[in-house]
């Protein structure tokens, strides 16, 4: 076993946000990047350095801390300029990463899908290219890389980091155009999906909420779960049933951080852009955590970018940790876990979705039995038995293909 590689989290508090909760992020992000934090050091500051990020002073006493705790490098909870890392290593003697060489790395590892893999190196690029004069060394932290520690991590793409400026552009444009062509194949499944009148349904939300467990436990998948965060990064759709009947896809996505750098919601745009066509967005925090209307707000800001308006439902998942469900909270709390509250969610989606279906008996002859197949097919039976006159259904519907059943409908009503 590889033993994990030490690391110090360094932060600057000057009012802009909860940097004790960012720092609280940062570590869980360096734990999921199979790194061990093992001290922390967060300055006060007016504003910040545009040299070495922090002050001086701070930088010295950090570099006694260094070599007390023989650490391999240093994670700044920011994202500095390669100007800002190349003056910080020099006074600090050890490597760096900042908050988004970090998240790299991480998509680096999750990454599954060719166009996963595709994003998280347009993500690197993009990352390096205004930094090239100012970074050398810290830049290898960036190559290919894989599960282990700092040889696996560092030695497989580090050729790639001697692009100059026109071989790395040259790469960007070459990946834009394979991702647009992904998005042109993702756009004509989207649009047969639309002919066939079955609703997309997204879970987005903040990374680490149990979003992947919230899908199996809906659909029966067993897509991985494990409790780190960006445990997803390529997207994972599912089809399922609700309680009327009707056929929708629910799909997981990558989920989010906050302060999550502009440029890595771009090159995930092809992922994220699920969310943007989706007709129901399951919002889903942690109801366990304090934090939980800030992981909504971050939610609420990246699908705004997103442009994504469809109808959302707020999903309080882990409810199973609380004791008693807040009062008067708008939205629905339910546990992965122990599937408490996931028949109430259902039933909230079929409400949104009821005016797509309806309900209806029908009765039809033997010489017309073969249109009962699709609505077997679909799950769309509620009913059926077979009499003298012919074969009697009471089944629910997609409106788009009512006229076909019209014929043959003894009684109806709209749900």
């Amino acid at each position: 076993m590889v033993e994990q590689e030490k690391v110090i989290l360094i932060g600057a508090d000057f009012g802009a946000y909860d940097a004790e909760r960012s720092m609280d992020e940062l570590w869980a992000l360096a734990e999921s990047d199979e790194l061990t934090p093992v001290a922390t050091a967060l300055q006060k500051r007016e504003k910040i350095d545009t040299a070495t990020y922090l002050g001086k002073g701070k930088l010295e006493e950090i570099k006694q801390l260094i070599e007390t705790e023989e650490v391999d490098y240093c994670i700044f909870d920011a994202e500095l300029s390669g100007m800002q890392i190349r003056n910080i290593e020099k006074i600090l003697e050890c490597e760096i990463m900042d908050r988004t060489m970090l998240i790299l790395d991480i998509f680096n590892k999750r990454a599954v899908t060719n166009e996963g893999k595709l994003q998280t190196e347009l993500a690197k690029l993009q990352y390096r290219l205004p930094r090239l004069s100012g970074l050398g060394a810290s830049l290898s932290r960036q190559g290919g890389g894989g599960g282990g520690g700092g040889g696996a991590r560092r030695g497989a793409g580090e050729s790639r980091l001697e692009y100059d400026r026109r071989h790395i552009r040259r790469r960007i444009t070459y990946i834009q155009s394979k991702l647009k062509e992904a998005e042109t194949r993702k756009s004509e499944t989207r649009r047969k999906r639309e002919k066939n009148g079955v609703p997309l349904i997204a879970l987005v939300g903040y990374t680490n909420v149990g979003k992947s467990s919230l899908l199996n436990a809906i659909t029966g998948a067993e897509v991985e779960a494990a409790d780190k965060l960006f445990a997803t990064l390529d997207p994972t759709a599912r089809s399922a049933f609700l309680p009327s009947g009707q056929q929708v896809i629910f799909i997981d996505t990558v989920g989010f951080v906050s302060r999550l750098p502009h440029h890595l919601v771009e090159a995930f745009k092809n992922t994220l852009e699920e969310a943007k066509y989706a007709d129901i967005l399951l919002c889903v925090c942690d109801a366990a955590d304090d934090e939980a209307q800030e992981q909504l707000k971050v939610t609420d800001e990246v699908l705004k970018s997103l442009e994504a308006d469809g109808e959302r439902i707020i999903v309080y998942n882990k409810a199973d940790k609380l004791f008693i469900a807040p009062q008067n909270s708008k939205g629905v709390f339910v546990s992965a876990k122990t599937k408490q509250g996931l028949n109430e969610l259902l039933k909230k989606i079929d409400e949104i979705l009821a005016d797509r279906v309806q309900t209806v008996n029908l009765v039809l002859p033997y010489n017309k039995i073969g249109l009962a197949a699709p609505l077997n097919e679909s799950g769309a039976v509620k009913q059926e038995s077979y009499e003298e006159d012919g074969l009697h259904i009471t089944a629910t519907v997609q409106k788009k293909d009512m006229a076909k059943y019209i014929p043959y409908i003894l009684h109806s009503k709209e749900e």
